[in-house]
């Protein structure tokens, strides 16, 4: 079909007001997958959106939270794209923190503040708004078109393989396409080709069966914190690296086009310790984007044990916990690092009791296929702008069950701004490229239409 751009865009420049009034409708509504707060009434009303933009949709139980699914299909024999995002959301404590409140989004300065506004609400709506610009514009689409919004991804997105392994029928395409995350802090489009895996574990140690006096009881009773904090001390050395035997044992060498990749990429350390909110980044730009992507992490995500609140108690804790994330690379196995760490414990601390949270798998597409290029090209087309290529995110989504379990290739293009604030205070996106997102997502669909429907 000939589907002319400008018209679909001058079509979104009129219904500025109308499309931000959905968004906004959406981001009132909590729907925070940690705390089960709001999902359903979130899925009902992601549920009307989508309807009244032209998308059949319909409700898909999990395990879990439930799943919303999506389709416009043209003809049988065309191009198909699997859109994936997410309607849940980060708790937003600390509530002190923010300047608005959390759910009630305001505009500042150009900025959609809400929690969800940049993850992911405002990239899935600004997917959703571009097929009903589309079918407004044309009355069809260039390609056809299946959208897949996981209630769970803030939660590691622990029943999402499972419901693909179950309809893969359904979720049958041709490429994978995601909008998520911050593009680069100088403003320049991304197109990323995977993304890194994540095990997340919880190491919990023991010492009396009850808080303790420190005086009447010090040197007497057992401290678990002591426990935990010796143990990770030979977990991890002081310069970063993981100590724990067979943690890098899979992890891929990067290729000498990687590499390349990566000394291409734009690079403003002040720009980028200010986005961190460091005072300064002492590392070139190679070193930031490898271990950005192409490294795993070991983080301590929080520590807890005894008394943390105001003024002074004294005590010896009977119980403490930690929780640490892992980002693992292309051909790391969650379930293997798992297995690592739980030997090491065993080892170092033979009774504390180590829980497996969540695992995610890392991801990767190559480069050089032809449906990546394509949508290179469009993203080119729609900012004006060459973009950045990596071969992987630092962060994690549920990447891996398109790539191992479809078999699909799968491509990240993040809509919002670099200084986004996901799951921190003040989260937000720029209006701007809210509106960018949605003329993006025209553009990739019509050069897809126009590229891949040939084959």
């Amino acid at each position: 079909m000939g589907l002319d751009i400008e018209l679909v865009n001058n079509l979104i420049e009129k219904k500025k007001q109308e499309y931000l009034d959905d968004l906004f409708r959406l981001l009132r509504q909590p729907s925070i997958s940690a705390q089960n707060k709001g999902i359903t009434e979130c899925v009902n009303l992601l549920t009307d959106l989508m309807e009244s933009s032209g998308i059949t949709t319909k409700v898909l139980e999990t395990q879990g939270h439930p799943i919303v699914y999506g389709e416009v299909i043209s003809a049988k024999n065309k191009f198909t794209i699997l859109i994936y995002g997410h309607y849940d959301v980060q708790p937003p404590e600390p509530f002190e923190e923010w300047i608005s409140p959390p759910f009630e989004p305001e505009i500042r300065n150009g900025k959609i503040y809400a929690r969800g506004a940049g993850d992911n609400k405002g990239q899935l709506m600004a997917q959703v708004l571009a097929v009903k610009s589309l079918l407004e514009t044309h009355g069809e689409l260039p390609v056809n078109v299946k959208m897949v919004f996981d209630g769970e991804e803030e939660s590691l997105s622990r029943n999402f393989a499972p419901f693909v392994v179950n309809n893969k029928d359904l979720l049958k395409a041709d490429v994978v396409y995601t909008s998520d995350g911050p593009m680069h802090v100088d403003g320049t489009p991304m197109v990323m080709l995977g993304c890194r895996g994540m095990l997340y574990v919880e190491i919990e140690a023991e010492g009396a069966i009850r808080d303790n006096h420190s005086g009447n009881k010090g040197g007497i009773s057992p401290n678990p914190a002591w426990t935990l904090i010796h143990l990770l001390d030979t977990m991890r050395s002081s310069d970063g690296t993981v100590l724990i035997d067979g943690f890098y044992d899979n992890v891929r060498t990067p290729t000498d086009f990687e590499i390349d990749l990566l000394r291409k990429l734009p690079f403003d350390s002040k720009e980028a310790a200010h986005v961190i909110g460091l005072p300064a980044l002492e590392m070139d730009g190679e070193e930031y984007y490898r271990k950005l992507s192409l490294e795993p992490t070991f983080n301590i995500s929080g520590f807890s044990s005894g008394y943390t609140g105001g003024g002074a108690k004294t005590i010896i804790p009977s119980k403490a916990r930690v929780k640490l994330d892992i980002r693992l690379v292309v051909d790391q196995n969650p379930e293997d690092i798992y297995q690592s760490i739980s030997n090491h414990v065993k080892k170092h601390a033979p009774g504390a009791k180590v829980t497996c949270i969540g695992k995610v798998e890392p991801s990767r597409t190559p480069v050089e296929l032809k449906v990546v290029q394509t949508i290179v090209k469009a993203i080119n087309k729609a900012y004006s702008r060459e973009p950045i290529i990596m071969p992987a995110i630092g962060a994690t989504f549920p990447d891996y069950v398109f790539t191992k379990i479809l078999g699909l290739p799968s491509i990240l293009v993040p809509y919002a701004n670099a200084d986004e604030n996901n799951h921190s205070p003040n989260e937000n996106m720029k209006v701007e490229c809210f509106f960018n997102g949605i003329k993006a997502t025209c553009q990739v669909l019509l050069d897809l239409g126009e590229e891949m429907n040939s084959n």
